[in-house]
């Protein structure tokens, strides 16, 4: 399944550098705008697998208020 998200990028000495806006946490960079692509959608899979692995290992979920 496909689903689309937004890729907000910036230069930083020389380098593509981005981020998934939809999903904290998901930084990559690369040389070309291409190589950020495919470095950000591996960041992606690398972190949905890590995220699969750790719901596997009986974690527990409670949702709790807090202030903001």
């Amino acid at each position: 399944m496909l689903r689309n998200l937004i890729l907000e990028y910036w230069m930083d000495e020389g380098w593509y550098v981005g981020r998934l806006r939809e999903v904290p946490g998901v930084f990559s960079q690369g040389e070309t705008l291409g190589q950020l692509e495919d470095n950000i959608r591996e960041a992606y899979k690398l972190m949905k697998e890590e995220d699969a692995s750790i719901y596997h290992t009986g974690t527990i979920t409670k949702e709790i208020a807090v202030e903001v």
